[in-house]
């Protein structure tokens, strides 16, 4: 998928979207081509895919407030500063799906984490030369994170019942979490483990929204608070 694939599929899904925005997510596969000449931190044959199988991916997540949460993504849409909803990335890789979020959401800020240095060497080099002042990056692992979010997204770092002991009292609002596969088992036996609330999990098929087979079988998960 070429830019002028994703601008089509962009402008169709979120109509609302600015130039500014679009300009800066046209920046993306150029910064991330050189970037990963550098430091590889995308597979050289899913490079060619970035828009695709990393940036479409993380604006699931957008798509899931759009419909399920309007007022927060009206309020995060904004260009002018707002609540300042704040959004950890945990296991941010390069900076996905933090970095598309945070060009969606200039009114939240986003704050991208990962273990591995040199991951966040790239996530804080792109966000920087796309000038968004309302990212910042840290280099560590999750259980020495101090602070709350409102919210805790990821893709797919690692199962759910060993994801939520890591993020045990960081979040006010909830996590919202991008996984494939079947995952009913792994749903219910965390909602045991932990004693989640009948009601407080809900999945949404990513592949009811974009029709491409690369999305089939993969879901936006969002466990309430």
């Amino acid at each position: 998928m070429n830019f002028t694939d994703f601008e089509s599929i962009l402008k169709e899904k979120f109509p609302d979207v600015s130039a500014d925005k679009m300009e800066k997510f046209k920046a993306l596969e150029p910064l991330y081509k050189d970037w990963n000449s550098k430091i590889n931190v995308i597979s050289r044959k899913d490079i060619d895919m970035l828009y695709l199988h990393h940036v479409l991916h993380s604006l699931s997540i957008a798509e899931y407030f759009r419909t399920r949460l309007p007022g927060k993504y009206e309020e995060m849409s904004s260009e002018t500063p707002a609540g300042e909803t704040a959004i950890l990335d945990l296991g941010t890789g390069g900076g996905f799906p933090g970095i598309p979020l945070a060009i969606m959401f200039p009114s939240a800020h986003f704050t991208l984490c990962d273990s591995v240095g040199k991951k966040i060497t790239v996530a804080s080099g792109i966000a920087g030369s796309l000038g968004l002042s309302n990212v910042s990056t840290v280099n560590a692992r999750a259980e020495s994170l101090d602070g709350r979010y409102d919210y805790i997204v990821s893709r797919a770092v690692t199962s759910l019942d060993r994801f939520i002991p890591w993020v045990k009292g960081k979040y006010s609002k909830g996590i919202i979490y991008l996984k494939g596969g079947d995952v009913v088992e792994e749903i219910a036996a965390t909602m045991r483990k932990f004693r989640l609330r009948p009601g407080s999990v809900h999945t949404w098929h990513i592949d009811s929204w974009l029709g491409d087979p690369y999305f089939e079988g993969k879901l936006v998960i969002f466990i309430e608070a």
